[in-house]
């Protein structure tokens, strides 16, 4: 991209083999720019409410309690073996607090993870815009989500 009305703002000028000031082109690369320009246009059109396949974080898992910490991070392992984006909440917080921070941030999936779910072997499914879908074995909530992302469902 040339820019000719820059050069001109800042008044920028350079000396040329004939010893006269010259006014230069500016040359832009716009690579960065257009990316940029994309994902703003993206990120505009869904509200920051991206679909599962789109999202940054895909899946959020919310454990009850520290002691279903280990738990909660084997579910998040599963779920990267097969390419989905997932990060456990460990922090030290009320399990409500972390559902409504992932619902502000537009998480597509909260999975809660408490005792019931952990010697179950399921996991608590919440589908934003959706609400509480209920437990659902792990297994097949990973192919749910894989099914989801396949489909690049909205």
């Amino acid at each position: 991209q040339l820019d000719f009305a820059m050069p001109e703002k800042f008044d920028l000028t350079y000396v040329g083999p004939d010893n006269q000031r010259h006014r230069p082109v500016m040359v832009h690369r716009v690579v960065y720019g257009a990316i940029e320009r994309f994902i703003a246009v993206l990120v505009e059109h869904f509200a920051g409410a991206f679909p599962l396949w789109l999202a940054p974080e895909q899946v959020r898992i919310v454990p009850v309690t520290s002691g279903q910490l280990e738990y909660a991070s084997a579910v998040a392992a599963e779920l990267r073996d097969h390419g989905l984006r997932v990060r456990v909440d460990d922090r030290n917080e009320k399990v409500g607090f972390k559902i409504r921070e992932a619902t502000v941030e537009k998480i597509p999936y909260v999975a809660v993870v408490g005792p019931r779910e952990q010697e179950a072997g399921t996991v608590s499914v919440r589908k934003r815009g959706e609400g509480d879908l209920g437990p659902s074995p792990r297994q097949e909530f990973r192919d749910r989500l894989l099914r989801e992302v396949a489909q690049r469902a909205r």
